[in-house]
């Protein structure tokens, strides 16, 4: 059954009869940036997990919707399947006031979310999958050293903008924040030391003090 959400003042409204479905994966940075703005949305849906330990995003049935083989999914009422967390993200927040309307500004959310996916998310959310879901801390040694200059790099980027600015965009929570949380406020799984970051801890704190705000371990 679709989860059904009391939806926030975030300036949308959507059907309680909405028939999405979220192929996901619980412990999934991707996955719960969706989670979280479904949430904060009040957007009702169905979570269908998906284990890509077990290469379940491989299975023909999965592949027919997603030939990339990669979770999040959104399926929307119509049939039609979106990929790609930031994507998703996008097409969900446009009638909401966590999407800006002025158009450089929205160029700069889409700035923060492709530097996300680019630079931040290939070294900090790949060193917590080896080291605390995969738990093979020892067997990629030498690569999670590598991770480490360009992991602290994107923090850096990060500190440096927050030390000015209470969010990413704009003066005030908005989808770039989601993509950026997802993966920092979990950064220690990955053996980043964030005591460094003042600015980035002060910064997870007013995400998590959001209208709607849920932890990545739970489902809906």
């Amino acid at each position: 059954m679709p989860t059904t959400l009391v939806p926030l003042m975030l300036g949308v409204s959507y059907s309680k009869t909405s028939n999405m479905r979220l192929y996901d994966f619980l412990p999934s940075g991707n996955s719960y940036k969706v989670r979280l703005l479904l949430h904060q949305l009040g957007i009702p849906y169905e979570r269908v997990p998906v284990n890509i330990l077990k290469r379940e995003t491989y299975a023909p049935e999965f592949l027919a919707k997603n030939p990339n083989g990669r979770i999040p999914l959104l399926e929307l009422d119509d049939g039609r399947f979106l990929a790609e967390s930031n994507a998703i993200l996008w097409y969900l927040a446009e009638p909401s006031r966590l999407l800006p309307t002025e158009p450089f500004q929205r160029a700069l959310v889409l700035q923060w979310m492709f530097f996300e996916q680019y630079s931040h998310e290939p070294y900090i959310a790949t060193a917590r999958y080896w080291i605390s879901i995969l738990g093979k801390k020892q067997e990629y040694a030498q690569a999670l050293t590598e991770k480490k200059e360009p992991g602290y790099h994107a923090l850096g980027v990060m500190e440096s903008h927050l030390e000015k600015n209470e969010y990413f965009v704009g003066g005030r929570y908005t989808i770039a924040d989601i993509a950026l949380y997802a993966y920092t406020h979990v950064a220690h799984e990955g053996e980043f030391d964030l005591s460094r970051y003042p600015a980035i801890q002060a910064w997870l704190r007013r995400v998590e003090d959001q209208p709607g705000y849920i932890p990545m371990t739970r489902e809906t």
